[in-house]
């Protein structure tokens, strides 16, 4: 298949095109700027597109996982670029679709389970209603709004969770108290936490992409969520390290902001689609996800 991507030099998107390229699918890159160099893999530019849409012609797919990264301190413009990033990439992407001839068979959008709000009671699954209850609840229902501006395909909105990874991503400064010897549960510690392991994070893209019968919206998480005290009960032992000192909440804040509202509230979030269609995880519970990750450290 020809597969295009944006945000490929990312955390996901580099993980993504490495896979695709094994599973024998050709790669294009579409970047903001021509020196954004992915190994092996053609890059164009949104302008170079919009100006020559046809180069685009006669792929079968586009993954967007473009925009401004979250793991920043929430200021108003650091609020600001991360809304506009992802609109403004999602609609960028519907207005080339529009324009094609021959349009991709899929799109796939990458989209938050932040929509559906925080709980530490409810469950939550892709029948679930929006919640706009804070910035990222409310930034995820403005992204799939853009995304649904695509028009004459098959769209999938690929709402991730946390993904977990040994180098890069939100893990590695997770599991820094811990390799200090300080680690412990963060606020409360009830609050759940919705993971995925990044191989099958890039997995199950595949697999959207692959089978016609999925489309809206897909959850990416594993089917076993744990709360933020078993998570790092679990990560403690993987790494041979004390579990001892709880961090309060109005430390995160003091430290983080408003982005500590990530790890200070949860959500029980479950992949109902994924499972329905058959998609095997490799990493069904978080010990097996930690020991692969972070065992021998």
């Amino acid at each position: 298949m020809k597969i295009a991507i944006t945000g490929g030099t990312g955390f996901i998107g580099g993980r993504l095109i490495d896979h695709l390229i094994r599973a024998g699918h050709e790669m294009l890159n579409i970047s903001r700027s021509t020196n954004a160099h992915v190994h092996g893999v053609t890059t164009v530019t949104w302008e170079q597109l919009e100006a020559t849409p046809s180069l685009l012609e006669g792929f079968d797919a586009i993954v967007n996982l473009a925009g401004e990264s979250i793991n920043q301190r929430w200021t108003t413009k650091a609020k600001e670029r991360v809304l506009l990033s992802r609109q403004k990439a999602a609609a960028r992407v519907a207005e080339l679709v529009n324009r094609l001839e021959v349009k991709p068979k899929v799109v796939v959008n990458a989209s938050g389970m932040s929509i559906y709000g925080t709980s530490e009671t409810e469950t939550f699954d892709e029948r679930s209603p929006h919640r706009v209850a804070d910035f990222l609840s409310g930034v995820t229902e403005e992204w799939e709004r853009a995304a649904d501006q695509i028009r004459g395909t098959r769209i999938v909105k690929v709402r991730v969770g946390l993904v977990l990874d040994g180098k890069e991503g939100a893990f590695p400064k997770m599991a820094l108290p811990y390799k200090l010897g300080v680690g412990g549960p963060i606020g409360s510690g009830r609050q759940w936490l919705s993971w995925i392991h990044i191989d099958d994070m890039v997995r199950l893209i595949a697999f959207c992409i692959q089978h016609e019968d999925i489309s809206g919206p897909v959850n990416a998480t594993a089917p076993n969520p744990v709360t933020n005290k078993e998570f790092g009960k679990v990560l403690a032992k993987t790494m041979r390290r004390p579990n001892l000192l709880p961090l309060p909440a109005f430390v995160m804040k003091l430290v983080f902001g408003e982005l500590s509202v990530l790890l200070l509230e949860g959500q029980k979030v479950l992949p109902r689609v994924l499972l329905e269609h058959g998609f095997e995880f490799k990493y069904t519970t978080v010990d097996r996800a930690l020991a692969d990750i972070a065992g021998g450290r």
